[in-house]
This record gives C-alpha cells, structure tokens and sequence, in this order.
C-alpha cells in the first residue's frame, strides 16, 4: 500500500543512524513525524534536520523500547497529536558480537531487550491501532543477520532472527486487515552501531567498526529501499546484492551453508583481506 500525503510515522531510535535517514526520507512527503530515542540531544538534531527537509510536524520524546510503557506511550503520543499512524518503524537496536559462552549474559539480556523485546513491545502497542483503522505498514528492522546467522555474532544473530520470525507471524495474522508488514535485512551500511557495540574480542570490534564505517551503502540508502519495498508489500527487504546471494546459497546448501561460512570466517585470507580494508 502507498503512504498517503503528509503520512503519519512513527520512529524509534532516531537519533542516528537507520532511524534518522528513514525520518529525512519521509520528510520531504510533508510526514508527520512522532521520534524517538534514548539519546536527546542525538534526537534534537534529527528534528532540525527533518523539519529543514520538510516534515510538516515533527514530535519527538524520550522512550527506552525496553519499556513497555514507554512504548505505548509514544503509541499515544502519535494518537494524540496525529490521529494515530500510517507507518511504525520499529528500529532501535544495538550490537553484541563474540563466540558463545565468552560474551557475558548481561550483554546477551541486553541484546535481546533492546533489539527483540523493544521490537515486540512496538508491535504489541501499535498492531492493534493500525488494525482498528483498517490501514498502515509495520517496517521491523531486523538484518541479514537474522537469515544468515554468521559465527561470532549469536546474540545479535537471535535477536534478528527473532525480528524476523515476528514480522512473519503478523504478515500471516494481518492477512484482510489493510494492514502489511515488513522484514528490513540489509547487511553492513553505514551508521554508528558499532559505536556503541559490545565484544569480549577487541580485535572483533576492529573489524566490525571496519566493515560498517567502509561499507558502501549509506544509512539514507537503505531508507529509501526500505520505503519503497515496505509500500510495495514486501515482507522481506534485502536491499544489497551480497545479502540476497548470500540467503539464496543458504538456502540452496542447508546445512552445508554454515560448514562453509565456517570455514571462511576462520580463513587467514579473510584476515588479511579484513586488515587491508
């Protein structure tokens, strides 16, 4: 379904980054816009940002997608101020990478909170909104990750794989509702994760800051592709090639896939090539 004019949007984790860009993306539309994040000043920024780009009107608050509250809180927000939403970007998320049982568990439950909990509690306060009104689009972002599972990243791994099992039990449930729903899968692009990422391996996060501060895909990028296939019904969005090729041969090889990945992700080669970037 197309967005109307001036569409309703509401945006966790805009301070930066993924939630920042889709909010630029919208603004020319003449969107009304409901952001939020946990960094203020981040969020303050974005705000004169969309409002120069052309949002009509722009609300922004403070909400920590690991509470519930919080959460409908910025659900009613959106109804007071706008009359409800057309779209829901269910965005905010962080990073833990390391083999399991060297990351600690405090990292793990803070994973899954943010990035899958924070989804969930997005999903539980506003599915049912956009139900009643017959219309409107759930934009989950979630990640390659959550189709490919690469070694090294189990934590970050569940929580979008997670995302990703969610978006398709809605796309299933919202079937006659007017309402659709969408998986986001980029692999690396560029935005700040990794800034606040965790890691027992330093050596990791070197590589990780490497790999999403060079990558080729810009954060405004992926909005754009995550708008137009979101329009379009899609429930899996996966903007670059690499990460379509990389699904096709996992599901192509099964098992086989992850013996390869394996083996690859331990090659000298890839060492060297990573260093060199």
């Amino acid at each position: 379904m197309r967005l109307p004019p001036s569409p309703r949007a509401v945006i966790t984790g805009a301070g930066s980054g993924f939630g920042r860009a889709i909010a630029t993306v919208l603004a020319p539309r003449g969107a009304r816009l409901v952001l939020s994040d946990i960094d203020e000043d981040g969020l303050a920024d974005t705000r004169s940002l969309v409002e120069r780009a052309g949002a009509k009107e722009v609300r922004t608050l403070r909400c920590d997608v690991r509470d519930a509250e919080q959460v409908e809180g910025q659900a009613q927000l959106a109804d007071d101020a706008f009359g409800g939403a057309d779209l829901v970007v269910n965005n905010a998320g962080v990073a833990v990478t390391g083999e399991v049982g060297a990351v600690p568990l405090e990292d793990w439950r803070w994973q899954i909170d943010i990035n899958l909990w924070g989804v969930i509690h997005g999903c539980h306060a506003h599915v049912p909104r956009l139900k009643r009104q017959g219309s409107g689009i759930v934009l989950n972002v979630a990640s390659a990750a959550g189709l490919l599972s690469a070694p090294t990243m189990a934590p970050y791994n569940v929580t979008k794989a997670g995302v990703v099992a969610l978006s398709e039990t809605l796309a299933g449930e919202l079937v006659g509702t007017g309402v659709t729903v969408s998986a986001l899968c980029p692999t690396f692009f560029r935005t700040k994760i990794h800034e606040s990422a965790r890691t027992p391996d330093p050596s990791q996060k070197a590589q990780t800051d490497k790999l999403i501060t060079h990558a080729k895909w810009s954060a405004e990028q992926i909005a754009e592709v995550a708008l137009e296939g979101a329009e379009r019904g899609e429930l899996y969005i996966i903007p670059q090639a690499d990460g379509r090729a990389f699904w096709r041969a996992k599901r192509l090889l099964g098992g086989r896939f992850f013996t390869a990945v394996g083996s690859v992700m331990k090659s000298p080669a890839l060492n060297r090539w990573l260093q060199r970037r």
